[in-house]
């Protein structure tokens, strides 16, 4: 990736299989601060020879495209030395959370709103001025959820409580929740333990949302938050909840 120093623009390949869908993307582009647009391509493996060949900072790029998608497109790019960055650009919200495991640095939603790519841009921009920084956590550090016509961010550190809902988990932050397509046994993995701890078949705490524990007979014992509730602890997950509690 070539550096925008003295504020030089983010050079920017398109890549969507739709024409009418590159030419919105281009009329976008250009009203947008930061960017410049450097080429086009209409499939994956295009996409790959363009990168390779023009060498872009940025990667707008759709996720659906038949043979190469874009999914394969970012896989491609993975561990890249001076690899893009890739916001996608989908109408499909169901790929955020495997679009995120790719380190993409945005996903934005069609039809494309020019401030909300604006926004990702303006992510690219901070993110490049990161790069310097120890690698990443191999943890969870933010989730994308959807929310009204688009996805928005909620940092790891901000989620309190996460329930189980069938092929969904519920992250609760504060007074408000997010519904996220994922199953709550493949997300625990991938959440920090040293942050957050099961206490259920469809529950997961933050540690420091756990005010104490209570033995309500027979075995039998529950969680309580730091607002106030009373959690049921599954007896297999009940070891390592005293454990944490030093008991």
């Amino acid at each position: 990736m070539h550096d925008a120093e003295g504020g030089a623009p983010l050079r920017t390949l398109i890549v969507d299989d739709e024409p009418l869908a590159v030419e919105r993307m281009q009329v976008i582009c250009s009203r947008i601060e930061g960017i410049s647009v450097i080429g086009t391509a209409s499939d994956g493996q295009a996409a790959l020879r363009l990168i390779d060949a023009l060498s872009p900072d940025l990667v707008l790029l759709d996720l659906t495209m038949p043979e190469t998608d874009g999914l394969t497109v970012a896989r491609n790019l993975g561990g890249q030395a001076n690899a893009p960055a890739v916001i996608f650009v989908t109408a499909h919200d169901e790929f955020a959370v495997e679009a995120f495991d790719l380190d993409a640095v945005d996903y934005v939603l069609k039809p494309v709103a020019p401030d909300r790519l604006q926004r990702a841009v303006t992510r690219v921009v901070s993110r490049r001025g990161e790069r310097s920084q120890p690698p990443a956590s191999q943890w969870l550090d933010e989730f994308w959820v959807p929310h009204r016509s688009e996805l928005v961010r909620v940092p790891a550190s901000d989620v309190q409580r996460i329930d189980a809902e069938r092929d969904y988990v519920r992250l609760h932050v504060g007074s408000q929740s997010y519904l996220l397509l994922q199953t709550i046994t493949s997300l625990e993995e991938r959440l920090d333990p040293e942050s957050f701890i099961r206490i259920h078949r469809s529950c997961i705490l933050r540690r420091s949302h756990v005010a104490g524990l209570r033995h309500e007979g027979l075995g039998v014992w529950s969680a309580e938050t730091a607002d106030g509730e009373a959690l049921r602890i599954g007896r297999t997950y009940l070891p390592a909840v005293k454990k944490m509690a030093g008991r």
